[in-house]
């Protein structure tokens, strides 16, 4: 069966994706430190309110609520043993939100396993690629369209990361990092080491998320262009970088039309998928929308 994800890159035009998870989950109640992914279970309509929000608001593709899904990251919680079940259910909450409207597709969120792996950390690549590797089923189970292996930092994680998505499901896959040092990861590496990395290795889209500043993702998004020419990138900048107001929340101050401009300016880069991350709400998304489809 042809993958709607695939025909809609074919097609050319370019794809609005979603906001924040964890953010935008705090704002109704998610208590510093709790894993968003126990909600799944505990709180689905709050999910699924918020997912329907971002359809709401012109995304063509929304991510489920599986940043932290993997065993190693849930060791702690109560949710260590019931991985399969918190990824299948997230799939299935995205796909009734992506229902309300036709066409949205939803693609399932792989993050960081919370370690680093050896010589650095104590995770071996074995275990990692096996960790994803359960994730990706459950979720391909679940109905996702595509796996978005996010927020990386790592080209070992990260090619983990994917040997795991690979041996579980044929799905498309998103490769993004974090460029939490302006252009380069906290581990040194470069857009264009991620290219060379990974284009070889068949992935469908590459691309940053989360970061710095606005400004830093369009020069991450040049450096992906000049690498790769003609792979679709994905840009999932933050809000801008937060301040912190007097009871030490913080707030994120880019306004959804500064978030518009720039998502123009990502896709005349070459950016296929625009969106935000930290900080960005539904009406960041709506200015997103507005900017991009309006010609």
């Amino acid at each position: 069966m042809a993958n709607q994800f695939l025909e809609r890159l074919q097609a050319g035009s370019t794809l609005v994706a979603d906001g924040a998870t964890g953010t935008n989950l705090q704002k109704v109640g998610l208590k510093a430190g709790m894993p968003p992914e126990a909600w799944v279970i505990e709180s689905p309509e709050k999910i699924l309110a918020l997912e329907q929000s971002f359809v709401e608001a012109g995304s063509d593709l929304i991510l489920t609520c599986t940043f932290g899904g993997t065993r190693l990251r849930l060791k702690d919680t109560p949710y260590a043993e019931r991985v399969a079940e918190v990824n299948h259910k997230a799939a299935e909450l995205a796909r009734r939100a992506a229902s309300i409207r036709a066409g949205v597709l939803v693609g399932g969120s792989m993050g960081p396993v919370g370690g680093l792996l050896k010589p650095y950390g104590p995770l071996t690549v074995e275990e990692v690629t096996a960790a994803y590797m359960e994730q990706a089923r459950a979720l391909a189970e679940g109905g996702v369209d595509l796996l978005a292996i996010e927020t990386q930092f790592s080209l070992e994680e990260a090619r983990a990361a994917l040997d795991g998505a690979r041996q579980a499901t044929d799905l498309p896959v998103v490769v993004s990092f974090s460029y939490d040092r302006g252009v380069r990861t906290m581990m040194g590496v470069k857009p264009e080491q991620v290219a060379k990395t990974f284009l070889p290795l068949g992935v469908t889209v590459i691309g940053a998320n989360c970061g710095t500043t606005l400004e830093n993702m369009e020069s991450i998004i040049k450096e992906y262009a000049a690498a790769a020419p003609g792979i679709p990138l994905w840009a999932k900048p933050n809000a801008g970088l937060p301040v912190m107001d007097e009871n030490n929340n913080a707030v994120y101050t880019v306004t959804p039309a500064l978030m518009g401009e720039f998502a123009q300016r990502y896709a005349a880069a070459g950016a296929r998928i625009v969106g935000g991350c930290c900080g960005s709400a539904p009406e960041h998304i709506a200015g997103i929308t507005e900017a991009v489809k309006k010609g």
